[in-house]
């Protein structure tokens, strides 16, 4: 069995992103890992050439054209995927402020073994923790997404859905999946509170145009994390590949547990979801 991973990335460096150790945290089990580097204002493309041997870049250019619905994610991701080499069984998709932990490797490993002979098995599901203000809190709210899928099949009619939020197969058909016990562990929301800023201010160009930003992104020299309804504490170990960055947090994040600031609404779809595990939520997948 052959397993490529692939993802994108573009000026890591100059908005923080943990893309060295997103790609260190799958490398054990991947035969390459491709990374779509696009054209940077820092040093990212030195930066990613020095993790692995495993690690092929292709060189891209971002269409900053596409600036609805984030949708030049999804195009990047493309480009990686459609690079990962032909003889692929699987393809592991990592974004750049994701990282799995090494506890869960075997168990993805296995299931792409479990189900390679499978063919209607077209992609694996994760479940996410969602890291915000700190490496202690996570989202406990609805508005993170609680799945996704991060192994799909190297079908080329599989493509990059939305903004790069999941994936799709031929005609806008939804993958058919089989869930894993892992968790991906998203740090997107864990930054020093400037480069947060920055990232923010920034990454809004990939969705809407000059005119909204002006009036719906406040300019600061640092990011508000006040400003989230529900966080619960993280008590678990962090993937090993992070042990440095969480070194380096310079920063100081509490979170008051009592300030629950969820719609009754929420809460009501909240107790559904984790004590009767009925979803209400849309999904981009189906479980087969």
């Amino acid at each position: 069995m052959k397993v490529s991973g692939f993802t994108f990335i573009k000026n890591a460096i100059l908005f923080d992103y943990p893309i060295v150790e997103a790609i260190r945290s799958i490398l054990p089990i991947c035969d390459e890992v491709v990374v779509a580097v696009g054209k940077s204002e820092d040093d990212t493309r030195n930066l990613i050439a020095q993790i692995n041997p495993k690690v092929r870049i292709i060189d891209t250019v971002w269409d900053e054209s596409l600036r609805e619905g984030g949708r030049v994610l999804a195009v990047e991701t493309d480009k990686a995927f459609q690079a990962v080499s032909a003889d692929s069984d699987w393809a592991f998709y990592i974004q750049g402020d994701e990282v799995i932990h090494e506890k869960y490797l075997d168990e993805v490993y296995q299931n792409m073994d479990k189900w390679k002979d499978h063919p209607k098995v077209e992609g694996l599901l994760f479940n996410y923790l969602h890291f915000y203000g700190s490496y202690d809190y996570v989202g406990s709210s609805l508005k993170w997404y609680s799945h996704e899928i991060r192994v799909v099949r190297n079908y080329k009619s599989i493509y990059s859905f939305r903004d790069a939020q999941g994936f799709k197969i031929g005609n806008n058909r939804r993958l058919r999946v089989k869930p894993l016990d892992a968790y991906m562990y998203h740090y997107g929301w864990v930054k020093d509170p400037r480069a947060m800023q920055r990232k923010q201010e920034n990454f809004q160009k990939h969705w809407h145009d000059d005119q909204w930003i002006d009036q719906n992104v406040v300019k600061a020299s640092e990011y508000d994390y006040s400003n989230i309804d529900a966080l619960k504490p993280f008590e678990s170990s962090h993937p090993s590949v992070m042990k440095e960055r969480l070194k380096r947090m310079n920063w100081q994040f509490d979170f008051d547990m009592s300030k629950n600031k969820s719609t009754p609404k929420e809460k009501m779809k909240l107790f559904l979801k984790n004590k009767l595990g009925i979803e209400t939520g849309y999904k981009n997948y189906r479980v087969i």
